[in-house]
């Protein structure tokens, strides 16, 4: 091997072909323009040479970075990472790469992200952190930036985005729970900056709606942030309320397992004193005790067609915007049963008596 790094027009040179022929051939986005021949002798001698695409070279060429952004607004919740999964597969196959950012849900930080992902020249953005009151929309839109929403829809503005039908899904809860005999049903909302929350919330309302049941407002409660510490704000909250409810439908599965850790302070049982149910299925809910029972979507598939509609931007920014709601569905599990006459003071069993042990905590359950 030369002692310099070999070049592009040293690949060429060995295996016979014009350096642009070489470029095309080794590049994921041009191959199909190269005979298969071709292309596989161009990539051999490459590896046999040890040759290194330069990525600033090939910007200045292209005027392409080939790396995306991607913004999240919490990666300590286990919904994203699989989705990041597939979003970054469908990317490598189209020879991109994703730099990840994590915002922990504060608009400054998102902004700073933002803007030094912008300052490396990236493709395109991709993005699990609109909100309804957030400047950063109106600034992609003016700048014409290609973005695809992930997780989220902003009306508002002509971005494609990739979701999951919310307010189906909450829905499917109600109808779940409304069969089994539930009529005092609360809901932890979302924050209602996030279309997730709004929808969601939405859905809600209809679910009760559609089964004759009435919605009592004490009994809608607003989390701040998909956290399990706002879970628990929230379920100590409608345990408060007098006449109380039998069943919690919260709007994530962090908010869910909040009101596990509610309802074991309070010494009683889920879900014999209390059903609940969450959304996202997110990895690992089904190791809770009691199980949760919750709302599915495919998360890598959703990455992987946030992926493609990006993609379609980045080649064609007169692409149609396009608006994907992937199908949700109801998984059962212990967290529910069909509800019992309301407890006297005497029967309700105090901590040390609970029937279930108390919940093992996400984040304990990460460390280990």
């Amino acid at each position: 091997m030369p002692d310099r790094p070999a070049t592009l027009r040293d690949v060429a040179a060995a295996a016979g072909v014009h350096p642009g022929t070489a470029s095309r051939a080794l590049n994921p986005g041009t191959r199909i323009l190269v005979s298969e021949g071709t292309a596989r002798r161009v990539a051999a001698v490459a590896a046999d040479l040890g040759y290194r695409p330069n990525p600033v070279a090939r910007s200045l060429r292209t005027r392409r970075s080939h790396t995306v952004g991607v913004l999240i607004p919490d990666l300590n919740n286990p919904l994203f990472p699989p989705i990041v999964r597939g979003l970054e597969d469908k990317l490598a196959a189209a020879g991109y790469v994703a730099l990840i950012g994590n915002t922990d849900s504060d608009p400054g930080r998102e902004r700073l992200l933002f803007e030094q992902m912008r300052a490396r020249h990236v493709d395109g953005f991709a993005l699990a952190t609109a909100t309804s009151h957030g400047r950063l929309l109106a600034d992609v839109a003016a700048a014409e930036l290609p973005v695809v929403l992930m997780n989220r829809l902003q009306q508002d503005y002509s971005f494609s985005s990739v979701s999951v039908d919310n307010e189906q899904g909450i829905r499917l809860a109600i109808s779940y729970l409304a069969k089994l005999g539930h009529t005092r049903i609360a809901h932890i909302a979302g924050p209602q900056e996030a279309s997730t929350g709004t929808s969601r919330l939405t859905g809600f309302r209809d679910g009760m709606a559609a089964h004759g049941l009435a919605v009592r407002e004490e009994l809608i409660v607003y989390a701040g942030r998909y956290t399990v510490e706002e879970g628990t704000r929230c379920a100590r909250e409608l345990l408060a309320v007098p006449g109380g409810c039998t069943a919690v439908v919260a709007a994530n599965d962090m908010l869910a397992v909040g009101c596990y850790a509610a309802l074991d302070e309070a010494g009683l049982r889920c879900p014999e004193d209390v059903s609940v149910t969450g959304f996202n299925d997110m990895p690992f809910i089904d190791r809770l005790r009691p199980p949760l029972t919750t709302v599915r979507f495919p998360h890598y598939q959703l990455g992987t067609e946030a992926a493609q509609l990006l993609l379609e931007r980045i080649g064609d920014r007169e692409a149609p915007v396009k608006i994907l709601y992937l199908a949700p569905e109801l998984v059962a599990r212990g967290s529910v049963t069909a509800p019992g006459p309301p407890p006297g003071p005497a029967s309700r069993p105090g901590p040390a008596q609970t029937a279930h042990p108390a919940p093992v905590p996400l984040s304990r359950a990460r460390r280990a």
